[in-house]
């Protein structure tokens, strides 16, 4: 089940969903919008390794500008928004107007754990050449109901790799995983 825009007001009067900033305008009938941190990243090396640190090289978009993503590039942004989501599962999507831009905003990064506390790493590809600001509508958050108990939330969780608070892109910890 969806939460809809009255159960999501009745989470954040709860604390069970924190957002940050919050602006009443973002919330939507069953959603509600996030934007573009003021941050991207591109990977170092041409070649990614599973198995390896990848590092990533962060810089600002700029203020009045923006930046004009390229196809052929995975670029690593971030929501403005710092979220806590503590008794429901969220989703980020991309906005139709987003997509209809040739922007997909994640290659499978789409749902978030129980308990995730952080702002969102976005896994921007373009389909074309397309200019980008920093604070424009990218998303929105979409708010499922958890059936059961939960044991374990995210951000308790000793081996979650992504709980260290940042509004700048976090490149992936696969490497950390055993296997």
């Amino acid at each position: 089940m969806i939460l809809s825009d009255q159960q999501i007001l009745a989470e954040i009067e709860k604390g069970t969903i924190v957002i940050e900033p919050y602006d009443r305008s973002c919330l939507g009938t069953n959603s509600y919008d996030v934007h573009l941190g003021q941050y991207l990243s591109t990977y170092r090396d041409e070649v990614l390794d599973a198995r390896k640190h990848n590092e990533i090289d962060t810089f600002e978009i700029p203020e009045t500008e923006g930046f004009v993503l390229q196809p052929g590039t995975l670029y690593l942004g971030v929501t403005q928004e710092y979220t806590e989501t503590l008794a429901t599962v969220p989703f980020l999507e991309g906005k139709s107007s987003v997509g209809r831009l040739g922007i997909d905003i994640h290659a499978t990064a789409g749902k978030g754990d129980v308990g995730f506390c952080n702002h969102w790493t976005l896994e921007i590809s373009v389909s074309m050449p397309v200019r980008v600001y920093r604070h424009m509508p990218i998303g929105q958050l979409i708010y499922f109901m958890v059936q059961g108990d939960v044991n374990t939330f995210y951000n308790r969780k000793l081996n979650a790799k992504y709980n260290d608070r940042t509004n700048k892109p976090v490149e992936s910890m696969m490497w950390k995983n055993n296997w």
